[in-house]
Parts: structure tokens; C-alpha cells; sequence
């Protein structure tokens, strides 16, 4: 379909730049109130105050009373896992052998990878969410099917099949070998194809065998603009049981490091008992954590420091870590975030708190120069917020002086009612009141 020239009046809030200190975002941050976004062929073409416009464009689109945000970005999330959220309770151990696996065990079948990777990509669209990080399963044909299904919308995505080999299910098990040979089919038939790339997956260092992490790494080293996306340091069990399978190591992250898999393009989800030198090696190395604070929470893992991460100058994004992830809503993500840094006495503002869902996150996926604000070039994919859509959240906003407190209200009492539109590419590939009619 051909994309043709659009122009958008509305609210704007975005960030012009990437912070590299937590006083830095609010320099960096600009709100138009009344404004005019114009789009061609998908892409950004430029952001104006509506009183500054020299000439007015011959067809509009008036969304005024709306707030627009560049589209949220998820950078950890688990799409087999959809259907299992809200898995009652476990740690992560347990969890995963009493939940995760046998769910992950049905999508060597294509049709139920399909039927799944559409409603997880319309989730995603119905939530803001416009790029995400997406682990699937061991099964190649869970990728082909996400893949396909973002490809038909244009969906910026990064994914990749879990790559898994002992301390797991037989089923869902491989050899390195068959490991290598399907991800390196996947990679050659999938990354930058269109808007979508490629994610070495190795699922986590205890279901890894050091000859698979040695096929991970020849990978990396065959593809080096592929991204490397795995979990790290989420339980103290975890952190424990690495150390006992890889004692020759000097820690978890070293596993992973001595395989030449940490770096610019590399992300660990969690990331919450690292010890002194893994701080310093993510930062010295350029590799980014997802801080997932609805996962965490719910199996009780504890509390991502966002203070820590802002003095070793180690980028993050937001994850909501469906399926232990309690909500694909970025906002409701937010708002536990904040309560997570109330914990330990850090005050995360909302504008901190949508710089990490938009611009922070696509520079954590090495990805702003594509996305994440709406500079001139960018691609166009954007959110279309209702400010209020309770008789809660319009005493709210009534009573708010600005937009810092508007943002707040809405990542602590907004959710997926105050989607009204989500556009990917220049195109609106979702809309609530179209969802309202289809339901």
C-alpha cells in the first residue's frame, strides 16, 4: 500500500536527545501543546508549533485533545508466554518447569505459533507498544510465524528462536549443532529483511552447554549486527546455580562475556544481584539492561537499581516480561517502575519514566536513529494517548497544573483505555474505537 503525505494536529512529548544523566532528560524533553506532525511515506518529516506553520496543509487530521508520544518500546518479552500470564505462585525455577515450558512446548506447531504471534502482536498494538524485543521458542517455526505476522503490519521487531540444550524438558531441547544450523537459517532468511531483525537467543546460561555458548559466539562473529538477548542475574538461585555449572568463571556475566557475547547490540533482561565488576563490564563493553519491574515484583526477585544504572552509565529499557510480566501496558509498567525506585528511595519522574519507554529504550536496542522521537527522518510510529477516559483520571487531569503531573497521572492510573490510536510506519494499524465495533 502506498504511503502518502499526512498532517496531524494535536499535543506532542517527546525528547529531542539521548540523556546520559537523569538531570539531563528534562533538557532534553519538549512538549508542544498545540502542534502539527507531518509524515511522508512513513517517515517523519517534521514537528511544528501549529502557530508557526507558514501555510496550513490542505488535509489534516484534527486529533486536538489528544497527547501524542513517540510509540512505547518493549525491550524483553516472552510472546509464547501470553498465554500463561498470571501464572500463580513460584519463583522463577520452579516457575519455568511448572508453566513456562510446557506452554513453550506447544508451538513446534505452526498453527498454533501463528494463531498466537497475531493476538501477541495485536496486544502489543492495543498497548502503545509499536517495537519490542521478543524471545520465542526453541522451535523455528515459533520465529517464521511472529516474523510473517509483523512483517504484513511493518512493525519494527527484533526476535529469535531460543537456543537451549540441557536442564530442560527433552522436548524442547537440541543439540549445538541443530542449534546453530536453524538460527543461522533464521538469521539468513530474516534479518533486515523490511523492519525486522534478528536476535541470537540463548535462553540463559543454565540451559547452556559451553558448546552451545561456543555456536552462539561463532554466530555472533558470522553475523556482528545481529543482537544477543538472554536474561541475567534475575534470582539468587539463579545467580547460584550458574556459579556451580561454570565455576572456572568469574561470575554470571562472565559466561557470557568470555564468549564474546556482551557489546553494543547485546541486552540482559533483569539484571538485578550483579556484583561490582559486572556493572563495570556492561558499561565498559556498551551492553544494556531491561529493567522489568512487573516480572520482577510478581516472582519476587527483587528491585532493579535505576540509580546504580545511571552512575556506571549503563543504557536501559523497559521490559514488561510477558508472561511474568503482569501487563503488556507500558503505562501500568511505569507505574510499578516507580514504585520499585519509592523502595529504595529513588523518585522516578515521569519524564524519566517515558524517556526509558521511548527514546532511552530504542538507544538501549541501538536503535534511535530509526525511532523514538520525532525528529525529521525518523520513522513514523507513534501513540495516540487519551489524557482521561474515567471519571478518575478527568478530576485528575482537571486538577493537574502541567504536563509533568499529566504524565504521571497517566502512568499511575492509566492503562489500555488511554490507547486511542497506535500507528506504525505513518499508518494507524490500530484504533479503540475500532476494536469497540469488532468486539
Amino acid at each position: 500500500m502506498p504511503l502518502t503525505s499526512t498532517a496531524i494536529r494535536a499535543s506532542f512529548f517527546d525528547f529531542s536527545d539521548i540523556a546520559h544523566e537523569p538531570e539531563a532528560i528534562m533538557a532534553q524533553a519538549r512538549y508542544i501543546e498545540d502542534g502539527v506532525l507531518l509524515l511522508e511515506a512513513g517517515r517523519i518529516v517534521g514537528l511544528h508549533a501549529w502557530a508557526s506553520l507558514p501555510h496550513l496543509p490542505s488535509s489534516l487530521i484534527d486529533l486536538r485533545g489528544s497527547l501524542i508520544v513517540p510509540g512505547f518500546v518493549d525491550t524483553h518479552i516472552h510472546y509464547p508466554q501470553t498465554e500463561m500470564i498470571g501464572a500463580y505462585g513460584e519463583q522463577l525455577l520452579t516457575w519455568l518447569n511448572q508453566y513456562t515450558f510446557p506452554v513453550e512446548s506447544q508451538y513446534h506447531s505452526a498453527d498454533h505459533a501463528a494463531a498466537m504471534s497475531a493476538f501477541f502482536l495485536q496486544q502489543l498494538l492495543a498497548n502503545g507498544t509499536t517495537s519490542a524485543l521478543v524471545f520465542g521458542t526453541v522451535h523455528p517455526q515459533s520465529v517464521e510465524a511472529l516474523f510473517s505476522a509483523a512483517e504484513a503490519i511493518d512493525m519494527r521487531l527484533i526476535a529469535g528462536k531460543v537456543m537451549m540444550d540441557r536442564n530442560a524438558p527433552e522436548e524442547l531441547l537440541e543439540t549445538p549443532e541443530q542449534s546453530y544450523a536453524e538460527t543461522r537459517a533464521l538469521i539468513e532468511r530474516w534479518h533486515g529483511r523490511g523492519r525486522l531483525s534478528y536476535a541470537l537467543t540463548p535462553r540463559f546460561a543454565p540451559t547452556s552447554t559451553p558448546a552451545l555458548l561456543k555456536k552462539v559466539q561463532q554466530l555472533r562473529q558470522e553475523f556482528p549486527d545481529v543482537w544477543l538477548h538472554t536474561h541475567l542475574s534475575e534470582n539468587p538461585q539463579e545467580v547460584a546455580w550458574v556459579k556451580s555449572l561454570f565455576p572456572q568463571y568469574d561470575g554470571y556475566l562472565d559466561v557470557y562475556h568470555r564468549h564474546q557475547l556482551t557489546g553494543r547490540r547485546s541486552l540482559f533482561a533483569h539484571c538485578l544481584h550483579l556484583e561490582e565488576h559486572e556493572w563495570q563490564c556492561l558499561h565498559e563493553t556498551d551492553s544494556a539492561i531491561a529493567f522489568c519491574p512487573t516480572s520482577n515484583l510478581f516472582l519476587g526477585s527483587g528491585l532493579f537499581s535505576l540509580k546504580r544504572s545511571w552512575q556506571q552509565r549503563v543504557k536501559i529499557g523497559i521490559g514488561t516480561d510477558i508472561g511474568a510480566g503482569t501487563t503488556f501496558n507500558m503505562l501500568k509498567t511505569l507505574g510499578e517502575a516507580y514504585k520499585v525506585g519509592q523502595l529504595q528511595q529513588y523518585r522516578l519522574s515521569a519524564a524519566e519514566a517515558f524517556y526509558h519507554a521511548t527514546l532511552g529504550g530504542a538507544h538501549a536496542l541501538d536503535q534511535h536513529d530509526k525511532t523514538g522521537n520525532f525528529a525529521p527522518g525518523k520513522e513514523a510510529d507513534f501513540v495516540v494517548l487519551d489524557r482521561a477516559v474515567s471519571p478518575l483520571q478527568q478530576l485528575r487531569m482537571s486538577n493537574s497544573k502541567d504536563i509533568w503531573e499529566q504524565l504521571f497521572v497517566l502512568m499511575t492510573l492509566g492503562d489500555d483505555r488511554n490507547i486511542a490510536e497506535t500507528w506504525i510506519n505513518g499508518r494507524a494499524v490500530w484504533r479503540r474505537d475500532d476494536a469497540k465495533e469488532q468486539s
